[in-house]
């Protein structure tokens, strides 16, 4: 299997996914994180038939880091509301190239993203077909001419903080479709999933996983 687990139970499966992977799959057809956990979990615990594996939450295909799977049921259904709720507290790295307007700020949008061209449009104010969008960011490195910004999503909108970076002038570096000057190799970018944290949906204890950035020079900077 290409992801790394992170953590491991009898309700969750938590996995740090490569760049350039799905979660889960569309009109390409290509192989998936789902099925590859599906996999792994069939011949770790030899079960006969289909493996139930429900996804609870999904990164866009070049982002990296922490994904969040159910093994049962009861467990998706708690944390498909824990999600809901915004019971679950998701942190990200993101490298820009442009220093950002502040050390640390609170960014407000609305997005409206068009299907046809899979792109998210961050607007200033209230626009018809828009929906509220909030994050906030500090700024936590700068090696040479990279800056390395942690972000802390309050909504969780489809392409929300790529988007919302985006609008500021802080494109995510090899984010070609948000302004990047140039693509990374095999169509990352350098926004990755660090650290999600919740309180386990069945044992009810606090659960914080942190997801190891990937193997490249620049993410090695950071370290």
């Amino acid at each position: 299997m290409k992801g790394i687990i992170l953590y491991e139970d009898n309700h969750l499966i938590i996995v740090n996914k490569p760049a350039g992977m799905l979660v889960q799959g569309d009109s390409t057809g290509d192989e998936t994180l789902a099925d590859q956990v599906k996999t792994y979990i069939k011949d770790k615990y030899n079960k006969p038939g289909e493996v139930f594996l429900g996804v609870v939450h999904r990164l866009d295909r070049p982002v990296s880091g922490a994904v969040v799977f159910a093994r049962t049921s009861k467990a998706l259904e708690r944390m498909n509301a824990l999600f809901r709720d915004r019971q679950v507290q998701k942190v990200y790295w993101a490298i820009v190239k442009e220093r950002p307007p502040q050390t640390q700020d609170t960014l407000i949008h609305w997005l409206r993203k068009d299907r046809k061209s899979n792109k998210t449009t961050a607007f200033n104010k209230e626009t018809k077909g828009a929906k509220n969008a909030e994050l906030s960011y500090k700024l936590i490195g700068r090696i040479a001419e990279y800056y390395l910004l942690e972000v802390t999503p309050v909504t969780g909108r489809p392409h929300q903080i790529r988007a919302q970076l985006a609008k500021t002038g802080c494109s995510i570096l090899g984010d070609l479709k948000y302004g990047a000057s140039k693509a990374n190799r095999e169509g990352s970018i350098h926004l990755h999933s660090r650290e999600v944290a919740f309180l386990h949906p069945v044992k009810k204890t606090e659960l914080r996983i942190t997801a190891r950035v990937p193997e490249d020079n620049i993410w090695k900077l950071f370290r």
